[in-house]
């Protein structure tokens, strides 16, 4: 308790100093067209590397620009660089101010600017920032506003997605379906998994599209699965059965109970599905799967870093599940300082601001004259999220665990690098040769889905051809039958 105690005063001896080091100083930071003053903490000397944090401290985002500032807060008092100076300006949530703000930090020479928080804010001080020729840092996890010298220390969509594809693969996974969003965020995993997919020598085959707003799978899932072509083969077995039942084949009834409640019989079409939700729906989501006879071992359940903080261990149909997820070895130490500082349970989020910091310091000590030389070192940089480099597009790597859902709690089954090793080259394009062949699509017009998806509308010769296997649909059939113990000649 004692050494919390000190943190906290620590922090505010902090905040006291920077009040006294320049004048008009205010404490909630930040700067508009009216007002330029900072909110900064270190001692400015004319060694000191001054660093531009660009949050939302006021507006519809105050709560998170707040607890990045917080923990960025935490971050400078353990790491004590007294040539690291932060400083804040508040980008009001929006572009408008974010333009307001870049133009302040600039003006008061930041060395280098951490955040903002969303992309349009991104895009708002990019030009500036180029310009100047002062490197940005965001928190933004839209790939499309990155670009030299704009990098993010956010969590990309392709790296998640390759990382848990990658690794269903290598435990024997084949065939992947995806149920996605119909918007930004789905198009994006709908690209990735696609281009992952080929990486790994596999095939998405199903891709199910649904109105972001919605909560409802029935039909989505129902349309995924091949319900209606299984229902109808379980329905005319049953049929047979009954009437072999009735003339006193014991063997039918035992195999009439069997199927009492089995819904269809056939091939669903994957043996793994990605699901980018959280919460409620996704809990919706995967329930709905195991109604229509798509659950674990037959499928596995794949997420994106988005299942982090959703209550899953009590769900059974969910256990098994896995997503990746930020290496955190110090997580918890963050956590219990955060807390003793300010009361509350910090965000995920704001272990990004910790690690900026860090980042920030180590830069400040190289005394470098080329900062994105440094920052896109090979060796990239450690922090409590684990390992991260920058690449010269703006893209990073991370070191991502794999984690698994279980009743007793979630559990790393494949931990990330420690140490980067080799190169790692961004997602390659998918090749469309005369061997490919698309997703069936559900939930958007097929040629819309390839365009988001592909850039173009395949030719025909790439169309799915899933549903003329027959072959392999009875061979399913058949197999689900030999799991229950039931023959039919």
């Amino acid at each position: 308790m004692q050494v919390l105690k000190k943190l906290y005063f620590a922090v505010v001896c902090l905040c006291l100093s920077a009040c006294g080091s320049t004048s008009g100083i205010k404490d909630e930071g930040g700067a508009d067209s009216y007002n330029t003053d900072i909110a900064e903490i270190g001692i400015s000397t004319s060694e000191s590397f001054r660093v531009g944090m660009l949050l939302p401290l006021t507006g519809g985002d105050a709560k998170y620009g707040q607890g990045l500032k917080n923990a960025s807060m935490i971050a400078l008092n353990n790491i004590n660089n007294p040539n690291l100076v932060l400083q804040y300006y508040d980008t009001q949530s929006t572009p408008a101010g974010a333009r307001i703000a870049i133009e302040n930090a600039i003006n008061q020479r930041s060395d280098l600017i951490i955040g903002p928080l969303k992309s349009l804010e991104v895009q708002a001080v990019t030009n500036e920032t180029i310009y100047r020729g002062v490197p940005v840092i965001a928190f933004s996890t839209a790939q499309e506003v990155l670009q030299p010298t704009i990098y993010t220390l956010g969590l990309l969509i392709d790296e998640q997605v390759d990382r848990i594809m990658t690794y269903a693969a290598q435990q024997g996974r084949k065939r992947f379906a995806l149920l996605l969003p119909d918007n930004g965020t789905g198009g994006a995993v709908a690209r990735a998994a696609v281009k992952s997919a080929q990486k790994n020598g596999v095939d998405v085959t199903v891709i199910g599209f649904y109105p972001p707003g919605s909560s409802d799978f029935s039909q989505i899932v129902k349309q995924m699965t091949n319900y209606d072509r299984r229902h109808s083969r379980v329905t005319r077995l049953k049929s047979r059965l009954q009437a072999a039942a009735n003339n006193g084949n014991n063997q039918a009834q035992y195999a009439l109970k069997k199927l009492t409640t089995r819904e269809g019989l056939g091939d669903i079409g994957f043996d793994a599905l990605i699901i980018p939700e959280n919460g409620a729906k996704l809990t919706a989501a995967i329930s709905m799967f195991a109604y229509y006879d798509a659950a674990y071992p037959q499928v596995q359940f794949l997420g994106t870093s988005v299942w982090e903080g959703s209550r899953l261990n009590n769900e059974a149909a969910i256990n098994k599940s896995l997503y990746p997820s930020l290496s955190r070895p110090l997580a918890g130490q963050f956590a219990g300082q955060y807390y003793a500082v300010f009361n509350e349970n910090p965000s995920s989020l704001y272990t990004l601001a910790y690690d900026a910091v860090g980042i920030a310091d180590r830069l400040a000590r190289l005394h470098s004259e080329n900062l994105n030389e440094d920052i896109t070192a090979e060796a990239g940089f450690g922090g409590i999220n684990g390992r991260v480099r920058f690449f010269n597009d703006g893209t990073n790597q991370h070191s991502l665990d794999v984690v698994e859902v279980r009743p007793e709690g979630n559990i790393a089954v494949d931990s990330g690098s420690r140490y980067f090793e080799t190169i790692t080259e961004p997602l390659p394009a998918v090749t469309i040769d005369s061997y490919y062949r698309a997703p069936r699509i559900f939930g958007k017009d097929p040629s819309l889905a390839q365009i988001v998806i592909y850039g173009q509308v395949l030719p025909e010769e790439n169309q799915s051809v899933y549903a003329d296997d027959d072959e392999r649909d009875q061979e399913a059939a058949d197999e689900q039958l030999r799991a229950m113990g039931i023959y039919i000649n």
